[in-house]
């Protein structure tokens, strides 16, 4: 079995985690949207993860919307000792599958109770609010007022620790003046690399960051270049995207997902996947979006 701990841990608040961790998205229907077409397969995956050593599992209470927490549950409670689970608000989704914002203070409430229930338990281990903005990529205003939202329901002892998603510096720095932040999660991956100032900035900060669509999302990764060096080095190109991510800065967490035991296994076999400098020089050398 893959050692993960050959990628490294990162401390996310009082917590110290592998940086080889798991998405949850991926385990709900189709579009993210109603149940999974094999609900045992995607158990299945939730507990392969945690056996393999995963230690910091993503997901939302909008996913599905409530599928893969409910399934969470079903799967993994009572819940080991040390493992994160990761949740964020400010989402909702529409009856036709639309991706709606949800951030009002009482709709954020509401969010927060919803994954209690859901996950079934009586503190979340770190809530991401996440900024609605342009969906994938960050966009300026203020989140003073939901995040202090969440940090009274942090007060109140429901949440431990306090995250943002598809956020600006700016916006990180709003939400430090109002409660720490232990984590960001944004767009983020081998071609997608707009967030490099942001990442060096955290990093600074001591505080994680965890690239969503590691691998391009419902767009996957395609470069000849990454088929190249795959071949060369007898990896996947998305084993040797993985590597990449973690070997760019140490702050860096990946929550890669799947609902396949086998991709799983390939996905968490990156953390043992170590690239030269000039294997790195030549990723480095793609054309990448910026902006």
């Amino acid at each position: 079995m893959t050692d993960i701990s050959k990628a490294g841990s990162f401390v996310m608040g009082d917590r110290n985690v592998r940086r080889m961790g798991y998405g949850a998205m991926q385990l709900a229907g189709p579009g993210v949207f109603g149940p999974p077409k094999d609900r045992a397969a995607a158990i299945a995956v939730l507990r392969h993860a945690v056996e393999a050593g995963v230690d910091h599992l993503d997901t939302s209470d909008f996913y599905g919307p409530h599928v893969t927490n409910q399934i969470i549950r079903e799967a993994l409670s009572p819940y080991p000792a040390g493992l994160t689970i990761v949740t964020k608000v400010g989402a909702r989704r529409g009856d036709d599958a639309s991706w709606l914002s949800w951030h009002q203070p009482a709709e954020l409430k509401q969010a927060v109770h919803d994954n209690l229930r859901n996950l079934g338990v009586d503190t979340l281990d770190v809530v991401n609010l996440r900024v609605m903005g342009a969906i994938h990529h960050p966009t300026e205003g203020t989140i003073a007022a939901q995040f202090a939202a969440l940090a009274e329901l942090q007060a109140e002892g429901l949440i431990r620790h306090l995250g943002l998603s598809n956020a600006t510096l700016a916006q990180v720095e709003e939400a430090e003046a109002i409660a720490p932040v232990v984590c960001v999660q944004n767009h983020y991956n081998l071609v997608q690399r707009g967030d490099e100032p942001l990442i060096a900035a955290l990093a600074a900060k001591g505080i994680a960051y965890v690239p969503f669509f590691p691998l391009g999302g419902f767009t996957p990764l395609q470069s000849s270049t990454l088929s190249d060096v795959a071949h060369r080095l007898g990896a996947t190109p998305m084993q040797v995207a993985l590597a990449w991510l973690l070997q760019r800065a140490p702050n860096i967490l990946l929550i890669p997902g799947t609902s396949s035991v086998a991709h799983l296994r390939e996905n968490l076999a990156a953390a043992e996947l170590v690239l030269s400098p000039e294997v790195v020089g030549e990723l480095d050398a793609l054309d990448v979006a910026v902006s």
